[in-house]
């Protein structure tokens, strides 16, 4: 427990974005020489979780703006990494699947990012490990609870 008034200690949004910074620095510098970014890399990621996507859905999957999310599924897609294709019932929405290539692109990126996560952790015990996981867990579902009822109670 830290010996400082509780008002004096930086607040625990400001340490989030402080580590939010720092991890994306860093997994810039990991995924530049494979040609990715970190937000690229999100990106095809939530499509290998998630499978066929509009823009906007991965947008919000991602925490980008749709304007952003769309640039970047056009480059992607120019790229081959992901493909889109007309949603079946509707054919104004594209959906977007991730390619071969963009498959093996996240294989040869996932031992960088694997060490990453290490470096991350390697302070921290097994059981703080999972302490802190579990914590950032809880906080991404309550903040994203928090959001959802902000959007759907909007007029």
């Amino acid at each position: 427990m830290s010996s400082e008034p509780e008002d004096a200690r930086p607040l625990t949004l400001y340490l989030v974005k402080r580590l939010e910074l720092v991890i994306r620095a860093l997994m810039d510098d990991a995924l530049r020489p494979l040609g990715l970014t970190t937000l690229q890399y999100t990106a095809l990621s939530v499509l290998r979780g998630r499978g066929g996507l509009s823009s906007a859905q991965l947008a919000r999957r991602s925490f980008l703006r749709p304007q952003t999310m769309h640039e970047m599924v056009l480059a992607l897609e120019k790229r081959g990494l992901i493909e889109r294709q007309a949603q079946e019932g509707n054919k104004r929405v594209l959906v977007a699947t991730l390619t071969e290539a963009g498959e093996e692109l996240l294989d040869r990126c996932a031992p960088a990012v694997r060490e990453l996560e290490h470096e991350l952790l390697a302070g921290l015990g097994p059981s703080e490990q999972n302490t802190f996981r579990e914590g950032l867990e809880r906080g991404v579902a309550a903040l994203a609870a928090l959001s959802q009822a902000r959007r759907t109670s909007q007029p």
